[in-house]
């Protein structure tokens, strides 16, 4: 049987990838599954496979919790599809979205077509080079315990400051009918000083 041994990397941190060996015969379920084992995120979210080109352009879409919409439009599911399906090129590459609640985007890149070694258990993890980034959401979306409304409020206050907005200037509200009536009567010589 063969083996496929594919470069998954980070699309925004290009110098953290892991090398997972997968035989030909898996489903892209046990790719994704993979690659949450080796960078320690939760499986089961929504994600898709996107059969890509060289510049990383997404095509066929393989989907595990797939919307309705795309269940009706007739989207791939990654339990049914064998990577074999979509393995025609000897650097065939995929475009991966995981989590598209909080998406990370990822490179799998195919770099190896192996023969399966005798007593070796696969999938297999081959190489790990670099932390995977925590989580998005704790990542980029820090929550704190409790609200802080004064802070809040210097905020507003370096706002008004920076743009010299003065709560207390009193701004004359013009409606539309007002202005319309002063134009239409500048139109036909009304008010005109000479």
């Amino acid at each position: 049987m063969a083996i496929y041994r594919f470069r998954v990397t980070f699309e925004d941190y290009e110098d953290i990838y892991r090398d997972i060996d997968m035989p030909s015969k898996s489903t892209f379920l046990e790719l994704h599954q993979e690659i949450h084992k080796s960078t320690g995120y939760p499986v089961d979210a929504s994600s898709s496979f996107y059969v890509s080109n060289d510049q990383w352009k997404k095509g066929t879409e393989v989907a595990l919790q797939p919307s309705a919409r795309k269940i009706n439009d007739g989207v791939l599911l990654m339990e049914n599809i064998r990577l074999s399906k979509f393995i025609d090129d000897p650097h065939q590459k995929f475009y991966y979205i995981y989590n598209f609640d909080r998406p990370y985007d990822f490179h799998v890149e195919l770099i190896k077509i192996l023969k399966e070694e005798d007593g070796k258990e696969y999938p297999a993890l081959f190489k790990v080079v670099g932390q995977a980034p925590r989580n998005l959401a704790a990542a980029n979306f820090p929550v704190t315990d409790t609200v802080d409304d004064e802070e809040d409020e210097d905020d507003i206050d370096a706002v008004t400051e920076e743009y010299g907005v003065d709560e207390e200037d009193d701004f004359d509200v013009v409606d539309d009918e007002e202005g319309g009536e002063e134009e239409s009567s500048r139109e036909f010589g009304g008010e005109d000083s000479y």
